[in-house]
């Protein structure tokens, strides 16, 4: 039977940190491997396949690093709000490749800073719901202070993401690390905001909810 998950602040916190170096630690390793084939590369072939590398590598780490300071960053002081084009900026940015595509539908406004991160947190787990591409539909509605967010994945094999239900249910069968640590840290901030998470899954869909109670 899965154990229930209780850990410290630090250890939230430490694991968070991981997660985000092991994001970023692919493209600032492919940059320093880019700088060095300059340093040493004569030839002007090699030289320009190597720049490549190191501009796609720079905007990588840039799009992931400004992404990571919204979704676990504090983004402003306490209290603070965030806008929501800004939040479907740096989404757009990490989502939207060769393999998946953004469709996002919500109005030009600020929410609370928190309910933003939920919302970059759930997008997060959207990829992982689709392992082999897809789509992912956003839409967000707020009015009269009730917040929704329904995330809608679609795509070849899409499925629950590695341990969210279990952690959805209270526990899991083996410790946190930096890859679970994404659904658990996600679960932790729809309590916080009062937006209790939801998933349902189909062949071919899955999709992510949050709503403030009525």
């Amino acid at each position: 039977m899965p154990n229930d998950i209780g850990i410290s602040d630090l250890e939230l916190s430490a694991l968070v940190s991981s997660k985000i170096c092991h994001d970023i630690i692919s493209p600032v390793g492919a940059i320093a491997n880019g700088l060095e084939i300059l340093d040493e590369e004569k030839d002007e072939t090699m030289r320009e396949h190597a720049m490549g590398l190191v501009r796609k590598s720079a905007t990588t780490a840039s799009v992931k690093l400004q992404f990571a300071r919204i979704a676990f960053g504090a983004a402003g002081s306490a209290g603070a709000e965030i806008d929501l084009n800004e939040a479907e900026k740096v989404t757009r940015a990490v989502i939207e490749s060769d393999k998946h595509t953004l469709e996002w539908t919500g109005p030009s406004m600020t929410l609370a800073k928190d309910k933003v991160k939920l919302l970059l947190n759930m997008a997060t787990l959207a990829l992982e719901a689709l392992p082999r591409g897809g789509n992912i539909c956003v839409v967000i509605a707020s009015d009269a202070g009730k917040t929704a967010f329904d995330l809608r994945c679609t795509g070849d094999r899409a499925k629950v993401p590695d341990d969210f239900a279990g952690l959805l249910n209270g526990g899991m069968d083996r410790p946190l690390d930096s890859h679970s640590i994404q659904p658990y840290y996600t679960i932790r901030l729809s309590k916080i905001v009062g937006m209790p998470l939801n998933i349902a899954s189909d062949e071919g869909c899955v999709t992510l909810k949050a709503v403030t109670p009525a």
